[in-house]
C-alpha cells in the first residue's frame, strides 16, 4: 500500500514536471503579452547566442524554432492585434558580415528583406540597439524570443507603436500645441 502511494505522488510530480513547460509555449506567451503591450513595448526576436539580460522587465524564452519562422509568426500575430503596428530595428552590422565567415548569411538577408519589405526599418549599430533597449526596460516591458539561429547580427527588433494613431498624426499634433504655445492660445 505504501508502494502503491509514492508510485501515484511520483507519478504527480512526474506528469507536473512535464506540464510545466507548455505552460511557458512562447507562442502563448506571445499572444498574452501581445494583448497587454502597448506602443514602446519590444518583442525582440534574436540569435542563439543572444545572451539572457538581468533587467527584470526583460523576459527571455528559448523557441526552438528558427529565426525567420518565428519572426514570420511575431508578424502575423502584431498584424492581429489592432492597437498596435511593428516598427523594426536590424544591426547594422548585417550588411557587412561577408557569406565567407558566417555561411548562410546571404540567404538570410534574402529572406529577411523580403519579409519585412514596405515595413518600417531602423538600422542602428548593435550596441546602439542594446543600449536603447536598456534605456526601454527601466519603463517598459521586452520580451526576447531567442531562435536558434547560428549568424552573427540577426536580430529583429520590433517596436509596438499604436495601432490607431499614425506617426504623422501625432507630428500634427505635436506642431500644432507648439505653435499654439507659441502665441499664447489656451485651449
Amino acid at each position: 500500500m505504501k508502494f502503491a502511494s509514492l508510485q501515484a505522488a511520483v507519478g504527480v510530480v512526474f506528469v507536473g514536471a512535464c506540464a510545466a513547460p507548455s505552460a511557458r509555449n512562447w507562442r502563448d506567451e506571445l499572444d498574452a503579452r501581445l494583448a497587454s503591450f502597448g506602443h514602446r513595448n519590444v518583442v525582440a526576436i534574436v540569435d542563439s547566442a543572444y545572451p539572457v539580460q538581468s533587467r527584470e522587465s526583460i523576459e527571455t524564452l528559448a523557441t526552438g524554432g528558427g529565426q525567420i519562422e518565428v519572426l514570420r509568426e511575431v508578424l502575423d500575430r502584431v498584424k492581429r492585434a489592432p492597437h498596435v503596428r511593428p516598427k523594426f530595428t536590424l544591426d547594422r552590422e548585417l550588411a557587412y558580415v561577408p557569406e565567407a565567415d558566417a555561411p548562410g548569411i546571404d540567404g538570410y538577408r534574402a529572406e529577411l528583406r523580403e519579409l519585412l519589405t514596405g515595413a518600417q526599418v531602423e538600422v542602428l549599430p548593435h550596441g546602439e540597439i542594446l543600449a536603447s533597449l536598456d534605456r526601454t526596460a527601466q519603463a517598459f516591458d521586452v520580451l526576447v524570443l531567442k531562435t536558434d539561429l547560428a549568424l552573427p547580427y540577426t536580430s529583429v527588433f520590433v517596436t509596438l507603436e499604436c495601432g490607431y494613431w499614425s506617426d504623422d498624426a501625432e507630428s500634427r499634433l505635436r506642431e500644432t500645441m507648439a505653435r499654439e504655445a507659441r502665441e499664447g492660445v489656451l485651449r
